[in-house]
């Protein structure tokens, strides 16, 4: 008879936990939108006020510019041109952000990842390699492929890619992620960049490199 109370105890405690988990969790907007706003006294979800519905316009849900080439004259020739919930308050909580990036012929956007969500290229113009790295479940398999106008492809989350303009002239891509915020890692300002620096010693022994080289690449990625 213990035993069995001590069955019943611990299916109640569990049925409990499950039935709290799901009560919580919801990952639907529980409203049509919740355009975002610097004020303080409204609704507080996901990170952002909600702006009184009565106040909201057709303009919090709009913006323009990415027509305007940017700037890829500095570091490894590629400028992003984000339009994310700063930039267009109305985004806020729909789980989407769009993107426009330009490369210069040669420019290079390093290994990185976006944690909190998955990307879609779409290429206007020129001729971009593209790939991304599978996790060790799928043995750091790598998918690459040359990417043409019109052509998309899709990184999926958290998963360590790159893009890179093997073109001879100027390249467009719009990209869209499935996220308001979904984060950006590049691998080698995390891993040589952080602050304060990980300890030399740690990355000689990780990465197989001389101690020397360590601090030479964490010179120059801080």
């Amino acid at each position: 008879m213990k035993g069995l109370l001590h069955f019943l105890l611990a299916k109640i405690i569990l049925l409990a936990l499950a039935s709290s988990f799901v009560y919580c969790y919801e990952p639907s907007p529980l409203q049509d939108y919740c355009v975002a706003t610097n004020e303080t006294n409204g609704v507080y979800v996901n990170g952002k006020f909600c702006k009184d519905p009565k106040c909201v316009t057709a303009n919090d849900f709009y913006t323009s510019g990415l027509n305007v080439p940017g700037n890829t004259s500095t570091g490894p020739g590629v400028k992003i041109t984000v339009v994310d919930v700063k930039r267009m308050p109305g985004l806020n909580t729909l789980g989407v952000d769009i993107a426009r990036i330009d490369f210069a012929p040669g420019g290079l956007y390093p290994p990185h990842t976006h944690p909190r969500g998955s990307e879609i290229f779409l290429v206007m113009k020129g001729k971009l390699f593209v790939g991304f790295v599978s996790s060790n479940e799928y043995n750091y398999t790598l998918f690459t492929k040359v990417l043409y106008p019109g052509d998309v492809f899709v990184f999926p989350k958290g998963l360590i890619h790159f893009h890179a303009n093997i073109g001879k002239t100027n390249a467009v891509v719009i990209a869209a992620t499935g996220s308001q915020n979904p984060g950006r890692i590049i691998i080698g300002n995390a891993v040589f960049g952080s602050k304060p620096l990980i300890d030399p010693k740690v990355l000689a022994k990780a990465f197989a490199l001389d101690f020397n080289k360590v601090k030479y690449l964490q010179a120059v990625f801080s």
